[in-house]
């Protein structure tokens, strides 16, 4: 990670997707860990016993083995997986590799079907997905914000921060965001439970006065009938 507004990027988008994905167990997802993957010669021939490797800012695997702890991702000990989802944070120093060799590598060798690339400092973001083996620029929509099929959610700027954004356009909250959000909603209810209890309680007094009005009016109104002569 450069510096803060890259491990801030990281925190936000691994913490979201985690929430977002809270009843599933079927990806991994991690980043600024190592990917080592074979070696190929210029004809394409895997090199035995050499590995290459490169550490994407954050990835996401879909459907790996039922393995919780990872201290790096060996493409051979994963059944050949490659992550789906790339994110490279953009700096001044990454940003030539970013969008050079690494997407050259992510396009031919990984095959990653979708990579985006994101700086924390100009707030732009860009992505790409493949099409017949090649990378091609994803569209964004009226808001900027860019779909994944992978993820199914977009990926977009929100305050600041690359955050995910649900199919509906709503942003995907951080786990203390959903619970700040539960807690206001639950104090809502409390309040609004409140109010509906007085107004009752009013309606019940206001019942109890008129009853009383109309028992005063009915004991008035028979004291004054003239009294029947026999």
């Amino acid at each position: 990670m450069e510096n803060h507004l890259h491990v801030m990027a990281f925190f936000l988008l691994l913490a979201s997707l985690r929430w977002w994905w809270r009843d599933r167990n079927d990806y991994f997802a991690s980043g600024n860990l190592s990917i080592y993957y074979p070696v190929t010669s210029r004809t394409g021939r895997t090199v035995q016993k050499k590995l290459a490797f490169r550490g994407p800012d954050f990835f996401v695997v879909l459907d790996p083995k039922p393995k919780k702890l990872r201290n790096s991702w060996v493409v051979e000990n994963e059944d050949g997986k490659y992550p789906d989802v790339i994110v490279e944070l953009l700096s001044k120093s990454t940003r030539a590799n970013d969008r050079g060799k690494k997407k050259q590598i992510y396009e031919t060798v990984f095959k990653t079907p979708e990579y985006f690339l994101f700086d924390p400092q100009a707030l732009t973001l860009e992505g790409y997905h493949l099409v017949r083996g090649r990378y091609a620029a994803i569209r964004p929509d009226a808001r900027g914000r860019l779909w994944s099929d992978k993820l199914e959610v977009s990926l977009g700027v929100h305050d600041g921060s690359l955050r995910l954004f649900t199919e509906k356009g709503k942003l995907v909250p951080l786990p203390d965001e959903a619970a700040l959000h539960a807690m206001g909603r639950a104090k809502h209810e409390a309040a609004r439970a409140r109010q509906e209890a007085a107004r009752a309680d009013r309606l019940e007094r206001e019942n109890a006065r008129l009853l009383a009005e109309l028992r005063a009016l009915s004991e008035k109104t028979e004291k004054k009938k003239p009294s029947k002569r026999r």
